[in-house]
C-alpha cells in the first residue's frame, strides 16, 4: 500500500495457469470470429451480425485483459523483457482481425434498413449508435483493395515520416553551457526559477533546430500532402471535417468555441502584458517567460498517506461516490507512486472497466503539484466508472470528451486551494492556473490557425522550414497579439509538438480547449445547481461512449453551438485574471 500499485486482479504473474487460458482462449476467439465476419449473410442479417459482435465483444475484453496486464508491466518497468515478447504476439493477434473487421464495416454500411435489423434485439439495440456511426462512415469507405493498400502503404509513409520526426527530436544534440543536453532537457528549463536559465534555455533551444529543421519541414509536407489526400478520396470537404465526424462533433460547435475564445483574447493579452511589467518588460512579455513561475508556491508537502486524506475530503464535499473510489484505489493498490529506474516519466490512468477498477502512473514527489496531478488522473478513473456498465464495444469516447472528468477534478482541488490560500501563496496558484489557461486558449489557438494554413497551402505548394517559421510567427502574433514582444516569439513550435506528425489523426489542439473550458462550463453549472447537478455529471459521463459531444452536453442543459455557452466558461478565467492583477498590484 502506497507504494507500486498491484496487478493481481488481471494475473497473478507470468506463470498464472489463467494467463496461459486467456491467451489460448483469445486465439481461438479470433479464429471464430474472422469465420463469422466471412460468413454474414443480408439474408439472415440480424443472426449474423449479433454473432460478430458477440465474438468481437470476447475479443475486446481479452484484449482488454492480457494487453493491459503486460502494458502497465512495461509502463512500471521498461525492462520487462517478457512482457515485451506478449505484447508484440498480442499485437499480432489484434492484427489478425483487420480483414474480418472491415468485412463487418462492409456488411453493416450496406444494410438498406440497419433500424429494421436491429429491430427489438437488445444486444444490437445497445449497439444502434456504433452501428449507425459504422453506416455513416461507410460513404467515406474506399474499395477493399484501396483500403488494404492506403493502410499497407501508410506504414512507409506518414507513419514513417512521424517516426523520423520523433527520432530526430529525441537525438538532436542542444549546446547548452559548454556541454550537450536533450531538446526535452533543454525544453524543461522553460519554467526554471531563474530568468537566465529561462532565457539562455530558449535561445539554445532554437539555435539547435538549424541541424533538423528541413528534415521535419519534409516530415510536416509530406504528411499533410497524406492527410489533403486522404480527405480528398475520402470524400470529405477537407481534413478539418473528416477530423469533426471523427471527434463526433459538429463545426457549429467549434465555430462556437473560436468565436469565443477570439473575443476573449484581450483579457490574455492584458495579463501577459501585466505579468511582463512585474517581470521588468515594456514591449510585450518575451516567449522564454511565458512559463516564468509568479509568487511563492506553499513549501508544505505531502505524504502519500496525507494525499490519499486530503483527496477524500476534498471530493466528499463534491459527490460521496468519488470519495469512496479515490478512498478504494489508495486502499486496493490501484496506484503506482513514486519514480524508480525503468519506470516511464509522467502520468496517466488506464481504465479497466471489465475489472471495474482502473490503474493510475504517476511520479509523486509531494507536492500540491503532485496531489493535484492525482486528482486529475482519478477523475479519469471517475469517468472510468461511469461507462463500466456499457457493452465492450461501448467503451471509447472522443478526443474532445477525453479530458472532460480530469480537467473538472482540478477545478475542485485547486479552486479549493486559491480559496484557502492567502499572499504570495495565492499569487502562485492564480498565476498557474491561468498559466495553463493561456497555454490551452491562447497558444492552442495560434497551433490550430497554423495547421489549418499549412494544410490549405500543402494543397499547392511545398512549404521549406522558412515558410513554415513564417507561418507559425503570423499564428503567434495573431493569437498573442500585442501579449508577446513581437521580436521574441517561437518560429519553431512546429518542430517540437509531435501533434503535427500523426497521419491519422490531424487538428490534434482543439479538443485541449474544447475539454478545459467544457469542464469549467460543467463547474459553473454544479456551482448554480449544487447536488442537483451531480445525477446529470454522472449521465453526461456515461454517455460520451454513446453519443456526440452535443448530446453529451445537452443531458446538462447545455448548447455547445451557442456561443454563449463558451463565453460564460472563459468569464471564469477573465475573473480570475482580473484577480490576479489585483492581487500583484498591492
Amino acid at each position: 500500500m502506497y507504494n507500486e500499485w498491484s496487478l493481481d486482479s488481471f494475473y497473478k504473474g507470468i506463470d498464472d495457469p489463467a494467463l496461459l487460458a486467456d491467451m489460448a482462449k483469445l486465439e481461438s476467439t479470433i479464429g471464430a470470429y474472422n469465420q463469422a465476419a466471412e460468413a454474414l449473410d443480408a439474408a439472415d442479417a440480424r443472426a449474423s451480425l449479433r454473432r460478430v459482435l458477440e465474438l468481437e465483444e470476447e475479443i475486446t475484453v481479452a484484449i482488454s485483459r492480457v494487453a493491459g496486464y503486460f502494458s502497465l508491466r512495461r509502463s512500471a518497468n521498461s525492462g520487462d523483457v517478457e512482457g515485451a515478447k506478449y505484447l508484440t504476439k498480442i499485437q499480432a493477434l489484434g492484427a489478425s482481425t483487420t480483414r474480418a473487421s472491415a468485412l463487418l464495416r462492409k456488411f453493416v454500411g450496406e444494410l438498406a434498413d440497419l433500424d429494421g435489423v436491429i429491430g427489438d434485439d437488445a444486444l444490437l439495440g445497445e449497439y444502434r449508435f456504433m452501428l449507425n456511426e459504422l453506416k455513416a462512415s461507410a460513404a467515406h469507405r474506399l474499395s477493399d483493395e484501396a483500403e488494404v493498400v492506403f493502410a499497407r502503404m501508410n506504414i512507409s509513409g506518414g507513419r514513417a515520416w512521424g517516426d523520423l520526426v520523433s527520432h530526430l527530436t529525441a537525438n538532436v544534440e542542444v549546446d547548452y553551457k559548454d556541454g550537450i543536453t536533450s531538446l526535452s532537457a533543454i525544453r524543461g528549463l522553460a519554467d526554471s526559477d531563474s530568468a537566465e536559465e529561462r532565457k539562455a534555455a530558449y535561445e539554445a533551444e532554437l539555435a539547435c533546430y538549424g541541424k533538423i529543421k528541413d528534415s521535419i519541414a519534409y516530415a510536416l509536407n509530406s504528411i499533410k500532402a497524406q492527410v489533403n489526400l486522404e480527405a480528398e478520396l475520402r470524400g470529405y470537404e477537407n481534413p478539418l471535417a473528416m477530423t469533426l465526424e471523427r471527434s463526433r462533433m459538429k463545426k457549429e460547435t467549434l465555430d462556437a468555441m473560436l468565436e469565443a475564445m477570439r473575443e476573449a483574447m484581450p483579457k490574455f493579452r492584458e495579463y501577459l502584458k501585466h505579468k511582463a511589467k512585474l517581470l521588468g518588460y515594456e514591449n510585450g512579455l518575451p516567449w522564454y517567460e511565458i512559463l516564468a513561475p509568479m509568487g511563492h508556491a506553499d513549501s508544505t508537502t505531502y505524504t502519500v498517506e496525507e494525499a490519499h486524506r486530503y483527496l477524500v475530503e476534498r471530493f466528499a464535499t463534491f459527490a460521496p461516490d468519488m470519495a469512496d473510489m479515490v478512498d478504494q484505489a489508495f486502499r486496493e493498490e490501484w496506484i503506482d507512486f513514486y519514480p524508480r529506474k525503468g519506470k516511464v516519466g509522467g502520468a496517466f490512468c488506464s481504465n479497466q472497466p471489465f475489472l471495474g477498477q482502473s490503474r493510475i502512473l504517476t511520479n509523486f514527489s509531494g507536492t500540491f503539484g503532485s496531489v493535484v496531478t492525482l486528482a486529475h488522473e482519478l477523475g479519469h478513473a471517475y469517468h472510468g466508472k461511469q461507462i463500466e456498465s456499457h457493452r465492450p464495444l461501448n467503451m471509447d469516447y472522443s478526443m474532445p470528451v477525453a479530458e472532460t472528468a480530469s480537467n473538472f477534478n482540478e477545478l475542485i482541488v485547486v479552486n479549493n486551494a486559491i480559496e484557502n490560500a492567502t499572499g504570495e501563496a495565492k499569487i502562485q496558484l492564480l498565476e498557474s492556473q491561468i498559466q495553463d489557461l493561456t497555454q490551452i486558449i491562447v497558444d492552442i489557438y495560434s497551433r490550430f490557425l497554423f495547421e489549418d494554413e499549412v494544410i490549405r497551402q500543402r494543397k499547392n505548394t511545398f512549404l521549406f522550414a522558412d515558410d513554415l517559421c513564417k507561418i507559425m510567427l503570423d499564428a503567434q502574433k495573431q493569437a498573442f497579439g500585442d501579449g508577446l514582444d513581437p521580436d521574441c516569439l517561437h518560429p519553431y513550435m512546429w518542430c517540437c509538438k509531435s501533434h503535427y506528425y500523426r497521419a491519422g489523426l490531424s487538428y490534434y489542439n482543439f479538443p485541449y480547449a474544447f475539454g478545459g473550458l467544457f469542464s469549467r462550463g460543467l463547474y459553473a453549472k454544479y456551482l448554480e445547481e449544487g447536488e442537483a447537478f451531480l445525477p446529470k455529471y454522472r449521465a453526461l459521463l456515461k454517455a460520451t461512449t454513446v453519443d456526440t459531444v452535443e448530446h453529451v452536453a445537452g443531458i446538462a442543459g447545455i448548447d455547445l453551438t451557442d456561443p454563449d455557452f463558451w463565453r460564460r466558461s472563459l468569464a471564469t478565467v477573465t475573473e480570475q485574471i482580473d484577480l490576479f492583477i489585483a492581487e500583484t498590484q498591492k
